[in-house]
């Protein structure tokens, strides 16, 4: 039996890596939907994509109507997830659709396993230093990032890292809606196709961008999810906002 109490769809918020429902606290979705915050567990001894998002699969009730938004690793768990289930729409951010849209470094490492080499408290203290730092608008939300950061064991950081260089989807997820910054550097947006593209977005944007993303967001959620391949729709925030 549905746990929701009324018939609204339900939306479920996949955060990134080293985030939680935080990352989506300048989200302000549409009242027509019923909000969850996906939470991560300890990832397992050789944890996958796949099977950690077949656990996380636990957390979404199959009965009703129900979407998906997924950020950089979210984005990568909940198109898995959604090979399981039926959601109405997936929409990923600042994320890839397959193993083939992740940076050539990603990949290589799954040949040379360096981060398996490496202390998983170094590992933690490049993600809590090294990443705010590396894009471009790291003062906006540093607090709320570092607090989210701290949050995390250093075992959760060498899991994920070691489940996102072995991401083995081949194919990407058709349905999936992809948005995506001009500045993401976690993420470049070079070998990407995403449908909208967000100038100067960074891999914080989710963060730091909050209300704008979520505009986009409710509007894509408002649309049918039929899609028409031959029409492009890839275009900038700005446009975006001018057809608003």
């Amino acid at each position: 039996m549905s746990t929701i109490a009324d018939d609204r769809t339900t939306v479920y918020l996949f955060p990134g890596q080293g985030a939680d429902h935080r990352l989506f606290s300048k989200f302000c979705l549409d009242p027509a939907y019923h909000v969850v915050h996906i939470k991560y567990p300890e990832p397992g001894p050789n944890e996958t994509v796949r099977s950690y998002a077949n656990a996380i699969a636990g957390q979404i009730d199959p009965e009703g109507r129900y979407a998906f938004v997924g950020v950089s690793l979210g984005g990568m768990i909940c198109a898995d997830v959604a090979t399981m289930m039926k959601p109405e729409k997936v929409i990923i951010i600042s994320s890839a659709r397959c193993r083939k849209e992740l940076p050539l470094l990603y990949r290589l490492q799954s040949k040379i396993p360096i981060n398996r080499m490496l202390p998983a408290k170094w590992l933690k203290w490049g993600a809590q230093f090294i990443q705010p730092f590396w894009e471009p608008d790291c003062k906006n939300g540093r607090d709320t990032f570092l607090s989210m950061q701290r949050a995390k064991t250093p075992e959760y950081y060498k899991r994920t890292i070691d489940m996102i260089i072995n991401w083995d989807r081949e194919k990407p997820l058709d349905s999936a809606i992809h948005i995506h910054g001009t500045h993401d550097r976690t993420l470049p947006i070079g070998s990407l196709k995403p449908d909208y593209v967000i100038e100067g977005g960074s891999h914080l944007m989710t963060l730091t961008r909050g209300e704008e993303i979520c505009k986009l967001v409710n509007e894509i959620m408002a649309k049918s999810m039929v899609r028409t391949p031959e029409v492009s729709k890839e275009r900038s925030l700005a446009s975006w906002l001018k057809s608003a």
